[in-house]
Protein backbone atom coordinates (compact mmCIF):
# COMPACT_ATOMS: atom_id res chain seq x y z
CA UNK A 1 0.00 0.00 0.00
CA UNK A 2 1.35 3.50 -1.07
CA UNK A 3 2.18 5.93 1.36
CA UNK A 4 2.44 10.05 1.04
CA UNK A 5 3.43 13.08 3.43
CA UNK A 6 0.87 14.23 5.31
CA UNK A 7 0.92 17.93 3.89
CA UNK A 8 1.55 19.17 0.47
CA UNK A 9 2.20 22.88 -1.07
CA UNK A 10 -0.58 24.14 -3.43
CA UNK A 11 -1.05 27.39 -4.99
CA UNK A 12 -4.23 29.99 -4.87
CA UNK A 13 -5.00 32.88 -6.79
CA UNK A 14 -6.10 36.29 -4.38
CA UNK A 15 -7.09 37.57 -7.35
CA UNK A 16 -4.60 40.88 -6.92
CA UNK A 17 -2.61 39.67 -10.29
CA UNK A 18 -0.33 37.24 -8.02
CA UNK A 19 -0.21 33.42 -6.66
CA UNK A 20 0.02 32.37 -2.94
CA UNK A 21 1.87 29.18 -2.03
CA UNK A 22 0.09 27.39 1.06
CA UNK A 23 0.30 24.21 2.68
CA UNK A 24 -2.12 22.01 2.71
CA UNK A 25 -3.21 18.62 4.09
CA UNK A 26 -3.07 15.70 1.40
CA UNK A 27 -6.99 14.71 1.46
CA UNK A 28 -7.75 11.03 1.97
CA UNK A 29 -10.07 9.23 -1.03
CA UNK A 30 -13.86 8.77 -0.04
CA UNK A 31 -16.53 6.77 -1.32
CA UNK A 32 -15.80 6.78 -5.48
CA UNK A 33 -12.77 9.04 -5.07
CA UNK A 34 -9.07 8.49 -5.89
CA UNK A 35 -6.15 10.46 -5.23
CA UNK A 36 -3.85 11.41 -7.71
CA UNK A 37 -0.44 12.29 -7.61
CA UNK A 38 -0.18 15.63 -9.68
CA UNK A 39 2.40 15.53 -12.91
CA UNK A 40 0.78 18.15 -15.36
CA UNK A 41 -1.51 21.52 -14.41
CA UNK A 42 -1.53 23.78 -17.54
CA UNK A 43 -3.11 27.56 -17.27
CA UNK A 44 -6.36 28.45 -18.83
CA UNK A 45 -7.12 31.61 -20.00
CA UNK A 46 -10.72 32.06 -18.50
CA UNK A 47 -7.95 31.59 -15.05
CA UNK A 48 -6.41 34.58 -16.04
CA UNK A 49 -9.35 36.73 -17.20
CA UNK A 50 -11.83 35.23 -14.16
CA UNK A 51 -9.76 34.78 -11.55
CA UNK A 52 -6.01 35.80 -11.36
CA UNK A 53 -6.56 39.85 -12.32
CA UNK A 54 -9.59 39.50 -9.80
CA UNK A 55 -12.42 37.17 -8.83
CA UNK A 56 -15.33 38.07 -11.45
CA UNK A 57 -17.66 35.64 -10.74
CA UNK A 58 -20.13 35.25 -8.04
CA UNK A 59 -22.34 32.99 -6.31
CA UNK A 60 -22.30 29.27 -6.81
CA UNK A 61 -20.01 30.02 -10.36
CA UNK A 62 -17.23 32.11 -8.44
CA UNK A 63 -13.82 31.42 -7.38
CA UNK A 64 -14.34 30.12 -3.96
CA UNK A 65 -10.62 30.28 -2.52
CA UNK A 66 -9.63 26.67 -3.68
CA UNK A 67 -6.36 25.16 -4.81
CA UNK A 68 -6.29 26.36 -8.43
CA UNK A 69 -6.05 24.89 -11.92
CA UNK A 70 -8.81 23.64 -14.04
CA UNK A 71 -6.79 21.53 -16.42
CA UNK A 72 -4.73 18.46 -14.45
CA UNK A 73 -3.43 15.62 -15.22
CA UNK A 74 -1.66 13.26 -13.16
CA UNK A 75 -1.45 9.42 -11.91
CA UNK A 76 -4.09 7.22 -8.97
CA UNK A 77 -1.82 6.60 -6.09
CA UNK A 78 -4.74 5.55 -4.21
CA UNK A 79 -8.45 4.57 -4.20
CA UNK A 80 -11.19 5.01 -1.94
CA UNK A 81 -14.23 2.43 -1.60
CA UNK A 82 -16.77 1.82 -4.62
CA UNK A 83 -14.42 2.58 -7.25
CA UNK A 84 -15.44 0.71 -10.62
CA UNK A 85 -12.71 1.24 -13.26
CA UNK A 86 -9.71 3.02 -12.11
CA UNK A 87 -6.93 1.48 -9.90
CA UNK A 88 -3.64 2.46 -8.79
CA UNK A 89 -0.72 3.05 -11.01
CA UNK A 90 -3.25 4.41 -13.97
CA UNK A 91 -2.86 7.81 -15.84
CA UNK A 92 -5.92 10.12 -16.25
CA UNK A 93 -7.27 13.27 -17.32
CA UNK A 94 -9.83 15.13 -15.23
CA UNK A 95 -12.53 16.53 -16.87
CA UNK A 96 -12.64 19.68 -15.12
CA UNK A 97 -16.19 19.80 -13.37
CA UNK A 98 -17.77 17.37 -11.17
CA UNK A 99 -21.21 17.59 -12.24
CA UNK A 100 -24.66 16.01 -9.64
CA UNK A 101 -24.95 13.29 -12.08
CA UNK A 102 -28.64 13.18 -12.41
CA UNK A 103 -29.87 16.53 -14.32
CA UNK A 104 -30.40 16.25 -18.12
CA UNK A 105 -27.27 18.05 -18.82
CA UNK A 106 -24.92 15.36 -16.69
CA UNK A 107 -26.64 12.76 -18.02
CA UNK A 108 -26.14 13.99 -21.43
CA UNK A 109 -22.15 13.74 -19.96
CA UNK A 110 -21.95 17.91 -20.31
CA UNK A 111 -21.24 18.05 -16.39
CA UNK A 112 -20.66 21.86 -17.38
CA UNK A 113 -23.87 22.79 -17.94
CA UNK A 114 -25.02 20.72 -14.46
CA UNK A 115 -28.20 22.76 -12.93
CA UNK A 116 -27.44 21.93 -9.65
CA UNK A 117 -26.50 24.94 -7.35
CA UNK A 118 -25.66 22.12 -4.45
CA UNK A 119 -23.62 19.89 -6.55
CA UNK A 120 -21.52 21.17 -9.57
CA UNK A 121 -18.15 22.26 -8.79
CA UNK A 122 -15.74 23.31 -11.02
CA UNK A 123 -11.83 22.14 -10.00
CA UNK A 124 -9.58 25.14 -9.25
CA UNK A 125 -13.21 27.33 -8.56
CA UNK A 126 -15.15 25.74 -6.07
CA UNK A 127 -13.17 22.74 -5.03
CA UNK A 128 -9.40 21.95 -5.05
CA UNK A 129 -7.94 21.64 -8.45
CA UNK A 130 -4.09 20.62 -9.99
CA UNK A 131 -2.38 23.43 -8.57
CA UNK A 132 -0.66 21.11 -5.75
CA UNK A 133 1.50 17.83 -5.20
CA UNK A 134 -1.97 15.64 -4.91
CA UNK A 135 -5.58 16.26 -6.36
CA UNK A 136 -9.07 14.28 -5.00
CA UNK A 137 -11.21 13.84 -7.91
CA UNK A 138 -14.15 11.89 -8.57
CA UNK A 139 -13.71 9.02 -10.44
CA UNK A 140 -16.39 9.84 -12.66
CA UNK A 141 -14.75 12.51 -13.36
CA UNK A 142 -11.67 10.69 -15.16
CA UNK A 143 -11.12 10.02 -18.49
CA UNK A 144 -7.89 7.67 -19.11
CA UNK A 145 -4.74 8.98 -20.63
CA UNK A 146 -3.31 6.77 -23.26
CA UNK A 147 0.16 5.60 -23.10
CA UNK A 148 1.31 7.25 -26.52
CA UNK A 149 0.34 10.85 -24.69
CA UNK A 150 2.07 12.41 -22.51
CA UNK A 151 1.27 14.37 -18.69
CA UNK A 152 1.32 17.65 -20.48
CA UNK A 153 -1.08 16.69 -23.70
CA UNK A 154 -3.60 15.17 -21.36
CA UNK A 155 -3.79 18.65 -19.45
CA UNK A 156 -4.91 20.53 -22.29
CA UNK A 157 -7.29 17.97 -23.05
CA UNK A 158 -8.60 18.44 -20.09
CA UNK A 159 -10.22 21.97 -21.05
CA UNK A 160 -8.37 24.03 -23.96
CA UNK A 161 -8.51 20.98 -26.24
CA UNK A 162 -11.55 19.52 -25.50
CA UNK A 163 -13.70 22.67 -25.72
CA UNK A 164 -12.33 23.28 -29.33
CA UNK A 165 -12.92 20.15 -30.49
CA UNK A 166 -16.91 20.58 -29.49
CA UNK A 167 -16.91 23.88 -31.44
CA UNK A 168 -15.43 22.15 -34.48
CA UNK A 169 -17.67 18.87 -34.34
CA UNK A 170 -20.51 21.76 -34.08
CA UNK A 171 -19.76 23.35 -37.63
CA UNK A 172 -17.96 20.38 -39.24
CA UNK A 173 -14.18 20.55 -40.19
CA UNK A 174 -13.49 18.89 -44.26
CA UNK A 175 -11.05 19.07 -46.68
CA UNK A 176 -13.37 21.38 -48.35
CA UNK A 177 -13.47 24.32 -46.30
CA UNK A 178 -10.73 27.47 -45.72
CA UNK A 179 -10.77 28.25 -41.90
CA UNK A 180 -10.41 31.41 -40.13
CA UNK A 181 -9.34 31.54 -36.56
CA UNK A 182 -9.56 34.79 -34.84
CA UNK A 183 -7.65 34.88 -31.91
CA UNK A 184 -4.26 32.74 -31.65
CA UNK A 185 -3.61 32.02 -27.98
CA UNK A 186 -3.38 28.72 -26.69
CA UNK A 187 -7.12 28.03 -27.86
CA UNK A 188 -7.05 29.55 -30.83
CA UNK A 189 -3.26 27.40 -31.68
CA UNK A 190 -5.18 24.33 -30.53
CA UNK A 191 -8.24 24.83 -32.92
CA UNK A 192 -5.25 25.21 -35.89
CA UNK A 193 -3.65 21.91 -35.18
CA UNK A 194 -7.33 20.23 -34.94
CA UNK A 195 -8.49 21.77 -38.00
CA UNK A 196 -5.46 20.52 -40.06
CA UNK A 197 -5.85 17.27 -38.30
CA UNK A 198 -9.65 16.85 -39.53
CA UNK A 199 -8.32 17.90 -43.36
CA UNK A 200 -8.99 21.66 -43.67
CA UNK A 201 -7.84 22.93 -46.87
CA UNK A 202 -6.75 26.29 -45.74
CA UNK A 203 -6.42 27.94 -42.18
CA UNK A 204 -5.85 31.23 -41.30
CA UNK A 205 -5.33 32.98 -38.00
CA UNK A 206 -5.41 36.67 -37.17
CA UNK A 207 -4.23 38.10 -33.94
CA UNK A 208 -2.84 41.27 -32.47
CA UNK A 209 0.28 39.97 -30.60
CA UNK A 210 3.52 39.19 -32.62
CA UNK A 211 4.34 36.16 -30.49
CA UNK A 212 1.83 34.58 -31.03
CA UNK A 213 1.52 35.02 -34.91
CA UNK A 214 5.12 33.54 -34.33
CA UNK A 215 4.12 30.46 -32.41
CA UNK A 216 1.67 29.64 -35.33
CA UNK A 217 4.07 30.10 -38.30
CA UNK A 218 6.84 28.48 -36.47
CA UNK A 219 4.59 25.36 -35.68
CA UNK A 220 3.17 25.56 -38.99
CA UNK A 221 -0.59 25.52 -37.92
CA UNK A 222 -1.77 28.36 -40.15
CA UNK A 223 -1.27 28.81 -43.81
CA UNK A 224 -1.70 32.43 -43.54
CA UNK A 225 -1.29 34.32 -40.12
CA UNK A 226 -2.48 37.74 -40.11
CA UNK A 227 -1.62 40.75 -37.72
CA UNK A 228 -5.47 42.52 -36.45
CA UNK A 229 -6.57 45.52 -38.47
CA UNK A 230 -9.55 47.34 -40.02
CA UNK A 231 -8.16 45.44 -43.40
CA UNK A 232 -8.57 41.58 -42.32
CA UNK A 233 -12.01 40.95 -44.28
CA UNK A 234 -11.06 42.36 -47.28
CA UNK A 235 -7.33 40.27 -46.92
CA UNK A 236 -9.41 37.11 -46.23
CA UNK A 237 -11.38 37.30 -49.05
CA UNK A 238 -8.60 38.05 -51.37
CA UNK A 239 -7.18 34.85 -50.05
CA UNK A 240 -10.34 33.02 -50.72
CA UNK A 241 -10.67 34.47 -54.00
CA UNK A 242 -13.24 36.80 -53.18
CA UNK A 243 -15.68 34.06 -51.33
CA UNK A 244 -14.78 34.11 -47.66
CA UNK A 245 -13.77 31.20 -45.56
CA UNK A 246 -16.50 28.47 -44.98
CA UNK A 247 -15.77 28.39 -41.51
CA UNK A 248 -14.58 30.28 -38.57
CA UNK A 249 -14.18 30.04 -35.28
CA UNK A 250 -13.57 32.92 -32.67
CA UNK A 251 -11.32 32.76 -29.96
CA UNK A 252 -10.79 36.14 -28.97
CA UNK A 253 -13.74 37.14 -27.51
CA UNK A 254 -13.02 40.88 -28.99
CA UNK A 255 -15.62 42.60 -30.13
CA UNK A 256 -13.66 43.51 -33.42
CA UNK A 257 -12.14 40.34 -34.38
CA UNK A 258 -15.76 38.58 -33.84
CA UNK A 259 -17.29 40.87 -35.88
CA UNK A 260 -14.30 39.81 -38.40
CA UNK A 261 -15.45 36.32 -38.28
CA UNK A 262 -18.80 37.01 -38.87
CA UNK A 263 -17.95 39.28 -41.94
CA UNK A 264 -15.15 37.14 -43.24
CA UNK A 265 -17.18 34.25 -43.91
CA UNK A 266 -18.82 33.22 -47.18
CA UNK A 267 -22.42 32.85 -48.15
CA UNK A 268 -24.25 30.05 -46.13
CA UNK A 269 -21.08 28.98 -43.65
CA UNK A 270 -21.15 29.12 -40.45
CA UNK A 271 -19.40 30.29 -37.24
CA UNK A 272 -18.53 29.04 -34.21
CA UNK A 273 -17.79 31.84 -30.68
CA UNK A 274 -15.58 29.84 -27.97
CA UNK A 275 -14.01 32.62 -26.83
CA UNK A 276 -15.39 33.83 -23.23
CA UNK A 277 -16.22 37.36 -22.50
CA UNK A 278 -16.62 40.43 -24.25
CA UNK A 279 -19.01 41.68 -26.77
CA UNK A 280 -19.88 41.83 -30.52
CA UNK A 281 -21.97 43.91 -32.63
CA UNK A 282 -23.22 43.28 -35.96
CA UNK A 283 -26.45 43.81 -38.44
CA UNK A 284 -28.43 41.18 -38.41
CA UNK A 285 -29.68 41.31 -41.81
CA UNK A 286 -26.19 41.91 -44.07
CA UNK A 287 -24.03 40.25 -41.92
CA UNK A 288 -26.73 36.74 -41.66
CA UNK A 289 -29.90 36.76 -42.44
CA UNK A 290 -29.52 37.60 -46.35
CA UNK A 291 -26.13 35.65 -46.88
CA UNK A 292 -27.65 32.47 -44.54
CA UNK A 293 -25.19 32.12 -42.15
CA UNK A 294 -25.07 30.01 -38.87
CA UNK A 295 -23.70 31.51 -35.35
CA UNK A 296 -22.61 28.63 -32.83
CA UNK A 297 -22.05 28.97 -29.36
CA UNK A 298 -19.75 26.18 -27.79
CA UNK A 299 -18.73 25.89 -24.08
CA UNK A 300 -16.08 23.62 -23.27
CA UNK A 301 -17.19 19.17 -24.00
CA UNK A 302 -18.54 16.09 -22.82
CA UNK A 303 -17.26 13.59 -21.23
CA UNK A 304 -17.64 10.82 -23.84
CA UNK A 305 -16.48 13.50 -26.52
CA UNK A 306 -13.06 14.23 -24.49
CA UNK A 307 -12.95 9.84 -24.68
CA UNK A 308 -13.19 10.53 -28.04
CA UNK A 309 -11.10 13.29 -28.81
CA UNK A 310 -8.34 11.28 -26.70
CA UNK A 311 -8.59 8.39 -29.15
CA UNK A 312 -8.32 10.38 -31.95
CA UNK A 313 -5.27 12.61 -30.97
CA UNK A 314 -3.53 9.18 -31.23
CA UNK A 315 -4.98 8.25 -34.14
CA UNK A 316 -3.75 11.81 -35.62
CA UNK A 317 -0.71 11.31 -34.29
CA UNK A 318 -0.75 15.04 -32.82
CA UNK A 319 0.47 16.25 -29.29
CA UNK A 320 -1.11 19.21 -27.49
CA UNK A 321 2.56 19.63 -25.59
CA UNK A 322 3.71 21.00 -28.86
CA UNK A 323 1.97 23.90 -27.98
CA UNK A 324 3.27 24.56 -24.75
CA UNK A 325 5.87 27.05 -24.93
CA UNK A 326 7.27 27.42 -20.86
CA UNK A 327 6.54 25.00 -17.98
CA UNK A 328 7.47 26.06 -14.10
CA UNK A 329 7.76 23.90 -11.14
CA UNK A 330 5.15 24.34 -8.32
CA UNK A 331 7.64 26.61 -6.77
CA UNK A 332 7.74 28.82 -9.50
CA UNK A 333 4.16 29.40 -10.40
CA UNK A 334 3.75 33.13 -9.62
CA UNK A 335 6.19 33.46 -12.97
CA UNK A 336 3.71 30.57 -14.67
CA UNK A 337 0.95 32.80 -13.87
CA UNK A 338 2.28 35.98 -15.09
CA UNK A 339 3.72 34.80 -17.89
CA UNK A 340 0.42 33.57 -19.10
CA UNK A 341 -1.25 36.92 -18.14
CA UNK A 342 1.28 38.76 -20.36
CA UNK A 343 0.16 36.97 -23.40
CA UNK A 344 3.43 36.64 -24.80
CA UNK A 345 3.80 32.86 -25.04
CA UNK A 346 1.67 29.82 -26.15
CA UNK A 347 0.84 27.61 -23.08
CA UNK A 348 1.89 27.44 -19.74
CA UNK A 349 2.52 24.36 -17.93
CA UNK A 350 3.05 23.58 -14.43
CA UNK A 351 4.55 20.27 -14.06
CA UNK A 352 5.68 17.46 -11.94
CA UNK A 353 8.09 15.01 -11.48
CA UNK A 354 9.24 13.51 -15.30
CA UNK A 355 6.63 16.03 -16.74
CA UNK A 356 8.99 18.53 -15.70
CA UNK A 357 11.97 17.78 -17.63
CA UNK A 358 10.30 15.21 -20.91
CA UNK A 359 10.40 16.43 -23.76
CA UNK A 360 7.74 16.84 -26.66
CA UNK A 361 6.54 14.39 -28.27
CA UNK A 362 6.39 14.08 -32.13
Amino acid sequence: MSTFPKTMLGAVLPGNSSTQLKTFDVPTPGHGQVLLRMKASTICGSDIRCIYHEHLGKGPEGYQGFIAGHEPCGQVVATGPGCRRFGEGDRVIVYHISGCGVCNDCRRGYMISCTSETYRKAYGWQRDGGMAEYLLADEKDLVALPDELSYVDGAQVACGFGTVYEGLEKVGISGNDAVLITGLGPVGLATAMLCKALGAQMVIGIDVIDERLEIAADLQLCDHVLKASQDNVDQVRTLTGGAGVERAIDCSAHHEARATAIRATRKWGSIVMIGEGGTVTFNPSPDIIHDQKTIHGSWVTSIWKMEELVERLVRWNIHPEQLVTHRFALQDVGEAYKLMASGKCGKVAVCFDEALTDMPNG
